[in-house]
């Protein structure tokens, strides 16, 4: 980083700071992931250069060649991984493509059935401050009081509302989805089936989750920072739709991979970034190897893990268990909330992410629960062993919270436990 340490050393400093601050820290937000080297330097390759309007084979812009090369190589790779028919790479995040596919398939007014915001759904799922709940209509089903999908409200509300889209997954639910059933219910209410699998994207890749795209699933998104160990961006990925789902069957359209290329481009956004997508194509094609598998479920091994030892210390748990990458802590009850359960591990150095919990009686910013995962570590190469060791850690962390010294401590030893396992590039 020469050139940036003569032209910004101030902006180089602060890089400096940050690699320490990941190297000897350990990222257990659920959301976050280390990228490979080879991602990392394409980003900063002279794809950066250049514009490339459109899609490829059809740009308004000269000098495609390579960047056609180089788009078509992502969406072939998508498309075999995902076992799409489709697959549109250029979103340039989780919720503009939430919003591409809004677009795509809706009309201002339209209705989408959608999980309700505590219990386990995000922001771009149609929260109350966000635009997209200003232009279509969200209705909202829950959890049960086991924690799992409700899926009787889920068909009472689908007949009830007639919804274009009905919508599953999200940012903080802890459990497989059963897809066959939503696909049930979309069809006898003629709405399309769209799965946002955003933290999972990853581990469907490597085939140790369920694709929603094999139960009938229409249309699916994921961003490809978090499991996919890709850059942040996003693929919009569907099956040939010919027949419009939101009519009957004799009534065709433009088919959906067309409709939602469409709302990409010219309806959401303009120019891709060539070299974010040529680091697609690289994660993609790492995402293919055994070693990517072994990966994802090395990660799931070292989340049951995470989940059995703090069930063994007594901390209760949000569904009581988890399927995927993450445990949300329920503290309900207890002296403790998400902000200062966060807070407090930060003080070791351990990043988590406060989260809320179904019903949640506290204020979003000071949630009842916490959101633990495991992917970024796992990268790194801990295991079942390490992980026991770190939650050992937070438990001690979480009890001594005023504690200045004993949390010293800790810090000092999740640095030493962090040390030997590298950030990959560091």
């Amino acid at each position: 980083m020469q050139n940036i340490q003569q032209q910004d050393p101030q902006i180089y400093a602060t890089i400096l700071a940050e690699q320490k601050r990941q190297s000897e820290g350990m990222e257990l937000i659920a959301s976050e992931n280390y990228q490979s080297p080879a991602v990392l330097e394409v980003q900063s390759s002279v794809f950066a250069n250049k514009y490339a309007e459109w899609f490829p084979g059809r740009r308004y812009y000269g000098g495609q060649e390579n960047t056609d090369t180089i788009e078509q190589l992502a969406i072939d790779r998508a498309k075999e991984l995902f076992h799409a028919d489709h697959a549109n790479v250029q979103a340039l995040s989780g919720a503009a493509a939430n919003l591409c596919v809004y677009s795509a398939l809706m009309e201002p007014g339209d209705t989408i059935l959608g999980m309700d915001l505590s219990h386990g759904w995000h922001l771009t799922h149609g929260a109350p401050v966000t635009f997209f709940s200003k232009v279509f209509n969200f209705i909202r089903y829950k959890t049960t009081a086991e924690g799992k999908v409700d899926f009787d409200q889920v068909r009472k509300l689908a007949h009830e509302h007639k919804p274009k889209i009905i919508l599953a997954w999200f940012s903080a639910y802890p459990r497989e989805l059963d897809y066959e059933k939503f696909v049930e219910i979309a069809k006898e209410v003629w709405a399309i089936a769209f799965a946002d699998v955003s933290h999972i994207g990853g581990f469907i890749a490597a085939g140790v989750l369920k694709n929603p795209l094999d139960y009938g699933f229409h249309i699916m998104m994921t961003t490809t920072h978090k499991s996919l160990r890709g850059p942040r961006w996003a693929l919009i990925l569907s099956k040939w739709i010919v027949s419009n789902p939101l009519k009957k069957p004799e009534d065709t359209i433009e088919n959906i991979p067309t409709r939602i290329d469409r709302a990409v481009f010219p309806g959401m956004q303009w120019w891709p970034h060539m070299n974010t997508i040529c680091a697609i194509a690289v994660a993609l094609k790492e995402a293919a190897t055994p070693a990517f598998k072994a990966y994802a479920e090395q990660a799931l091994k070292n989340a049951q893990t995470l989940a059995s030892e703090l069930i063994a210390r007594w901390y209760k748990l949000v569904t009581g268990w988890t399927d995927n990458h993450m445990v949300i802590v329920d503290f309900s009850g207890t002296a403790l909330d998400g902000s200062l359960a966060e807070k407090t591990l930060d003080k070791i150095w351990i990043s988590t992410s406060k989260s809320t919990i179904p019903d949640d009686p506290n204020p979003p910013f000071r949630p009842s629960g916490l959101r633990i995962g495991l992917p970024a570590m796992t990268t790194r190469g801990i295991k079942e062993e390490e992980t026991k060791q770190i939650v050992e850690y937070m438990d001690q962390a979480l009890k001594n919270t005023d504690n200045e010294e004993i949390l010293a401590e800790l810090k000092n030893k999740i640095r030493i436990l962090a040390a030997a396992f590298p950030v990959p590039g560091l």
